[in-house]
């Protein structure tokens, strides 16, 4: 089919349905296969064009263009002019290693965003040969006949044809506030944007109602791809943290640059050395103590944390979400299949004989049903004509949709009804053949029955009716009592059984038979009266088994959870109860949250566990309330009228599976599972990035400060410097790249989710954290210094000896280091421990590699002017970093048994 023409003057919202669609040679029936390849292979996918990514080359050039790495660069230059060749070609490697790091993470966060891009791709409901079919956004052509629900986003332009109450947001093209009310009658050609009701835009909400239209325009054709780029797209990977970082960068390389400039005089007229030699000490000692690739591997670090969550069902959109998520102290969830496995079960059976309860999960027809001690217990008659009236008056199927994942075609409250029957043996198929249906009365709002008229297997005929128990009592003169006779009704006691089902949580149906000597020609609702009261089924949308761990997870680590919802107050705290949620889950209602005003919300938000019957507005508000509180929100979602709440929230989370379109643009979190479960997962591994990123700080600090000090005391006191220049250069080179990275890949530690939320305003560089700086760069100091001092003045060896087993000890000290620093809160020197990662052993691998090669290779010993070392002086190098281990151990161990500093204790005052 050839591509539809372009209206030649009357722009689309100027003709009217008939004429747009006839236009576009589309129809009611929507386009065949043949016609949509056609015209996709004529208009291309619907998507906007991808931003243009810079090149390999480019990517790789932009490493370089950083105020410290122009510093280098000069530095090299000048090496070379004054003759220190080895010293600019170090210099020149520290920088290239630089770049490379720089451009792989870089290259790493370009593909992390292209995933996230794909996995969050939306989708469209469109028409075609007389089906409806969910198809991808960019499969839309023009001529697609689209239908819009609420929650929905606009997938291209669209000329209305029927519309039913719609509103569109359509903030996003035209700055409107208000949702605007669409209509399908045409409009005048020369109407401005936000006035023509006709259309609906692409890239817009669908905020309330229903409608349809046929798609005009796709891709960089539609109006928003006229004017933006895309649109909702997932953030760069630049976050408040790592600005934070930058700045810190910067502001510490100015003092660094500062402090040279003080040692170069110190060096220059102080010393003695000539202001070449000086200027390349101290060049160096800038290159050592700057960390100038801590930014790049804490985006590794948060680019690796995404990917987890990710593969945990998680996906991150907006990149501060990792970092906020390790600081929630507040979860506020909705209960049905976020909490519950959204699967209604028949749990309780009641009767004239007695309460028989049903075990088994789901829809699967498989269980039993016990008593109420647990025990196996067999349907007595008046509980099998009770799940007979169930299974029969009933219009659900069930069927196996994988190996043990049954689902249910139809209302899921008669879904459970069938699953029990099979619970409690009764063949369904057999009872559909001897009570064969006759005619039917649908269930209605306003009647809130059903009534099934089935022939008797023994002549005649038997009516079975279920709905609401309030209103099926009422049609009910007489119960069904033992040996198959009736008896006087006694209302007051099963609405004492309804009460108790209530307050279990339960939702309870009623049941209710009649029997007739001939069978009516028809059914009507004259005939649904003077009913025998069968009894009462319970049923429950069960807690997810993983929801429950989960709840108690954060319950130890500090974390609040409370339940919004719309359900009933009962259903909802004995879920709540069931969940572990509070040892008595406090429940108020949406009324009371309205009855309270904005100063007094706040303590009863704190106080409270279930929200009940709420509304979007009550959920903005508790939202606030929780927040003003200084309390980190983490809010769940998945309708329109979430959105609000998920925006306010300081992690807004929608769900991926039965979430609207509103919902995934307004979180910042979207769960692939709907699982409460995956929640906590997310928060753990929040926990864990924003721990690694504390290592990494912890390991880079101390040890480029430690070897910096080394120099810079030798120079103030006159001593001969333990280390030279090239030597530092090769130290920062070989370390920074490969120790300081394999922190990115940490595992959570012991504990995670014991601990209390970090304040989300903590500093990188706590108390801890600077006695640590201090601390570890003093006990390097001495390590290097004595070192050199026992090589020259115990050892008898030359100067170039010394530096070696200096260089040398600096690299074990710092392997060791990165053993103690993996565990900021527990003891490092386990078995466990001793183990290390698979990024921790190949850097040591890699690192002592590196050393081998630096001390024992005739060629790098005449670049960095080493010697080789001999093997009991290796031994005691050894030595030196068990010690230093110990050292930390026990400064660590002390700590926390004094309480010096809280952090240690992870415990926060809330």
């Amino acid at each position: 089919m050839a591509a539809p023409p372009v209206p030649p003057s009357n722009p689309w919202h100027a003709l009217s349905a008939d004429e747009a669609v006839a236009t576009l040679r589309s129809g009611e029936a929507g386009l065949d296969e043949a016609a949509v390849r056609d015209r996709l292979s004529e208009y291309g996918p619907n998507a906007l064009p991808a931003p243009t990514r810079r090149g390999p080359l480019l990517r790789f050039l932009a490493q370089f263009d950083n105020a410290l790495i122009y510093f280098l660069l000069g530095s090299a230059v000048l090496a070379f002019a004054l003759g220190h060749r080895v010293d600019a070609v170090v210099i020149l490697l520290v920088v290239g290693v630089n770049a490379v790091v720089g451009f792989v993470q870089e290259g790493r966060a370009e593909d992390a965003l292209s995933a996230l891009h794909a996995m969050l791709a939306p989708q469209a409901h469109v028409w075609r040969d007389g089906r409806r079919v969910t198809v991808p956004v960019e499969a839309v052509v023009p001529g697609d006949i689209v239908l819009l629900e609420a929650g929905d986003k606009v997938p291209a332009d669209l000329r209305l044809t029927r519309v039913r109450g719609l509103l569109v947001d359509e903030s996003v093209l035209t700055g409107e506030s208000m949702a605007v009310e669409k209509r399908s009658e045409p409009v005048a050609p020369d109407a401005a944007l936000a006035d023509r009701h006709a259309m609906a835009w692409s890239g817009t909400l669908v905020a309330a109602g229903q409608g349809r239209g046929v798609v005009v325009a796709t891709g960089a054709r539609t109006e928003i791809g006229a004017i933006s780029g895309l649109i909702g797209s997932v953030d760069s990977l630049t976050t408040p943290l790592l600005r934070q970082i930058n700045r810190f960068a910067r502001w510490f390389t100015g003092a660094a640059l500062g402090g040279a400039l003080v040692l170069l005089l110190v060096a220059v007229y102080g010393r003695g050395y000539g202001w070449a030699e000086g200027l390349m000490i101290v060049v160096a000692l800038a290159v050592s103590i700057v960390p100038e690739g801590l930014p790049a591997v804490i985006t590794i670090t948060l680019a690796i944390g995404v990917r987890r969550m990710a593969s945990r069902h998680a996906i991150v959109r907006r990149l501060p979400a990792v970092e906020t998520l390790g600081a929630t102290s507040v979860i506020c969830s909705d209960k049905t299949g976020t909490l519950t496995r959204n699967e209604m079960s028949a749990r309780r059976l009641i009767t004239r004989s007695g309460v028989l309860f049903a075990e088994g999960t789901g829809y699967a027809p498989t269980g039993r049903l016990v008593d109420a001690a647990g025990q196996p217990a067999m349907a007595d008659t008046l509980a099998a004509e009770l799940m007979r009236v169930g299974l029969l008056c009933n219009d659900a199927r069930l069927h196996e949709a994988a190996p043990g994942e049954w689902r249910v075609d139809g209302d899921p409250m008669e879904g459970a009804l069938l699953a029990l029957a099979a619970r409690g043996a009764l063949d369904g198929q057999t009872d559909a053949r001897l009570y064969r249906r006759l005619d039917e009365i649908p269930f209605d709002t306003e009647t809130r029955y059903m009534a099934t008229l089935h022939a008797a297997p023994h002549g005649g005929a038997v009516l079975f009716v279920k709905g609401a128990p309030e209103r099926v009592l009422a049609m009910c003169s007489r119960q069904a009592g033992p040996n198959d006779n009736a008896e006087p009704l006694a209302p007051e006691v099963w609405q004492a059984a309804i009460d108790t089902a209530g307050a279990d949580g339960e939702r309870v149906l009623g049941f209710a038979w009649q029997r007739f000597e001939t069978a009516p020609e028809r059914l009507d609702a004259t005939l649904v009266a003077d009913l025998v009261f069968a009894g009462l089924i319970g049923f429950i949308d069960p807690p997810r088994a993983e929801a429950i761990d989960a709840v108690a997870e954060c319950r130890s680590a500090g974390i609040d959870v409370k339940m919004i919802t719309g359900d009933h107050a009962a259903t909802a705290g004995a879920i709540a109860a069931q969940l572990g949620m509070a040892e008595r889950p406090a429940v108020v209602t949406g009324a009371d949250v309205q009855a309270t005003s904005d100063a007094d919300l706040p303590a009863l938000a704190e106080r409270t566990t279930v929200f009940a019957r709420t509304t979007p507005e009550h959920k903005l508000r508790i939202v606030r309330a929780l927040q003003s509180d200084g309390s980190v929100v983490a809010m769940t979602g998945d309708g329109v009228n979430d959105a609000p709440s998920l925006k306010q929230a300081d992690v807004g989370i929608a769900m991926g599976n039965k979430g609207t379109e509103a919902a995934k643009e307004a979180a910042q979190v979207v769960l692939t599972d709907d699982n409460f479960a995956t929640i906590v997962a997310a928060v753990r591994e929040g926990r864990t990035v924003y721990d690694n990123i504390r290592k990494v700080i912890a390991w880079t600090l101390p040890t480029n400060g430690g070897q910096t000090l080394a120099i810079a005391a030798a120079l103030v006191l006159g001593m001969t410097l333990p280390v030279t220049a090239v030597q530092i250069l090769w130290i920062n080179m070989v370390l920074a790249v490969s120790l300081g990275l394999s922190l990115a890949f940490e595992p959570a530690e012991p504990g995670v989710m014991q601990r209390q939320p970090r304040a989300p305003d903590a500093p990188l560089l706590s108390p801890f954290m600077l006695w640590r700086v201090v601390f570890v760069s003093i006990l390097f100091v001495i390590a290097a210094l004595g070192v050199f001092a026992w090589a020259r003045d115990m050892r008898g060896l030359d100067e170039a000896a010394a530096r070696t087993l200096v260089v040398n000890v600096i690299c074990v000290l710092e392997i060791f280091y990165l053993f103690n620093v993996r565990y900021l809160y527990g003891r490092s020197i386990t078995p466990h421990g001793a183990r290390g990662t698979p990024a921790v052993l190949l850097a040591i691998a890699f690192v002592a590699l590196a050393q081998f090669a630096f001390t024992y290779l005739p060629w790098m010993q005449l670049l960095f002017d080493t010697r080789a070392v001999a093997l009991a002086d290796g031994l005691v190098l050894i030595c030196v970093g068990v010690a230093f281990m110990v050292i930390l151990e026990i400064e660590k161990a002390l700590l926390q048994r004094l309480g010096v500093f809280k952090e240690l204790s992870g415990k926060r005052a809330r």
